[in-house]
């Protein structure tokens, strides 16, 4: 990288630390008082896997209408690659470090946290869920005994929601999926047309055909929370309530792969988001860095709810209002990761922290100790799974752990589950899967740690304990799974 390109980078980025990331004037047209809110999100479904992402093989013709009626984002980022705090911090407007123990994976959340659904609910709105909303964990542990933090659970699912719904209400729901987490039924994806020859794997697997078939299963399970989202508008339209409805379709973390979920790269933290509410959202494409812990300050600013003091995420409302979106000034997101699973060797209750800050074109990492295993230990895991439980087990995991003395493939089984180094830096668009560090590069000093200093500086203000070091300790809340751990060391 010329001198030159470098020193723009750093004084842009400079400039966006002292004058935050502003949004230019947007024309925005009247639109209804309270829209409805219909929030769409699948397990485990992340970049790039939809077609407006430049795959070419998976079907999801509703995600695809969403974007080209609606607002898609090219860089939407979670809270967190992993189920709960993912959750939690879309739920709560904030990132996953204010919230406590529920920062971690089987964990909690604390019922004093406001949460925008029953924010919605006081003022008005009826609010539903159907099956994944939060967890996985307890939320009786956090005080929620006899309320939901997504609203109310209907088990019939969404028609059976607004069946139920009071006439001339404003509603919100939660549509949730537990498409496409694993398992998967093998072979699936080809039985039902999928062409595993036409997927490209990405560059840190191998591209052999049982990977390819393990894509292709995920795949018909993407394409299956993609029709549910269709069932959905088609209701929305049949009851004439479609044009009046914000509807979101994203998901919660990264694909469940080796180096994706439960990941700090963009194969576990980068997901599809795209926005489509009638006429009042022109059509267009966001390039700039959004994090999904902004849905909650967004959902409160369309319904003329007042957004709480510490929700930490900022409303979309004046991007998704512009007219043009495609010169808007640099910005950046963060996000993080504490405990997924006790996956370092028995009897460690410790997870694998880090924080990173993702811009337009770089993404900078901070592994908090990297003399952990980033996906756990090969053997002997205080998790049941024991082998590298940070990663779901499946056709790709084992292929990779089968074939780790072939020399052929041990560079992606490093790559996969190696230890890594305290910084890693990418340069997003030449390396868009992020496979070549830039952090000791002599070139990039200035800008490793000019975004350094952003992100620490970020952290500060949301006001992270990792860096406050202010007694919290992650690793040291409960992991409330159902399942026993091990506690007994492997000899």
């Amino acid at each position: 990288m010329k001198t030159t390109k470098l020193n723009q980078l750093i004084c842009l980025i400079c400039f966006v630390a002292l004058s935050g990331t502003t949004l230019s004037s947007c024309n925005q047209t009247k639109e209804p008082e309270r829209p409805n809110i219909l929030f769409c999100i699948a397990d485990d479904w992340g970049w790039p896997h939809a077609s407006f992402y430049g795959d070419q093989v998976v079907k999801t013709p509703a995600f695809d209408r969403l974007v080209n009626e609606g607002v898609v984002f090219e860089n939407a980022f979670v809270a967190s690659p992993s189920c709960t705090p993912s959750r939690n911090a879309i739920l709560t407007g904030q990132h996953i470090w204010r919230l406590d123990e529920g920062a971690n994976l089987w964990s909690t959340l604390d019922k004093d946290i406001p949460v925008y659904p029953l924010l919605l609910q006081q003022a008005g709105y009826f609010t539903g869920s159907w099956r994944k909303s939060w967890g996985p964990g307890d939320l009786s542990a956090g005080g929620y005994d006899t309320i939901h933090p997504a609203g109310k659970v209907y088990n019939k699912g969404f028609k059976a929601f607004l069946d139920d719904r009071p006439a001339g209400s404003p509603f919100c729901f939660w549509l949730g999926a537990s498409d496409p987490h694993r398992p998967y039924k093998k072979d699936s994806g080809r039985e039902s047309g999928i062409d595993p020859n036409s997927i490209s794997v990405p560059p840190f697997l191998p591209d052999v055909d049982e990977i390819r078939s393990d894509f292709a299963d995920y795949y018909y399970e993407v394409q299956r929370f993609d029709a549910d989202v269709a069932e959905a508008i088609r209701l929305l339209d049949s009851i004439g309530e479609l044009e009046n409805t914000i509807i979101v379709m994203t998901g919660d973390n990264g694909t469940p792969f080796p180096r994706c979920k439960a990941n700090l790269y963009d194969m576990g933290a980068h997901v599809p988001l795209a926005v489509r509410w009638g006429k009042h959202i022109k059509h267009g494409v966001a390039k700039q860095p959004v994090t999904l812990v902004d849905l909650a300050p967004t959902f409160l600013d369309f319904a003329g709810v007042e957004v709480p003091t510490e929700m930490t995420g900022k409303s979309l409302k004046p991007l998704l209002l512009e007219q043009n979106r495609n010169n808007q000034e640099d910005s950046f997101v963060v996000y993080g990761r504490e405990r997924h699973t006790p996956a370092q060797a028995i009897p460690s209750m410790d997870g694998y922290p880090g924080r990173a800050i993702r811009t337009e074109e770089f993404l900078y990492i901070i592994n908090l100790f990297p003399d952990r295993w980033p996906a756990g230990v090969a053997d002997g895991a205080t998790h049941p799974m024991t082998n590298f439980s940070d990663c779901d087990n499946g056709p790709t995991k084992s292929f990779l752990m089968d074939n780790y003395s072939n020399p052929k493939y041990h560079l992606y089984y490093d790559l996969c589950f190696a230890k890594r180094p305290q910084e890693e830096l990418f340069d997003v668009i030449a390396d868009p899967y992020q496979m070549h560090n830039l952090a000791a590069d002599p070139d990039y000093q200035n800008l490793k740690d000019s975004l350094a200093t952003l992100l620490i500086n970020e952290l500060k203000r949301t006001e992270d304990p990792r860096i406050l070091n202010n007694g919290i300790d992650f690793d040291k809340f409960p992991y409330r799974a159902s399942y026993k751990l091990n506690t007994k060391e492997v000899k």
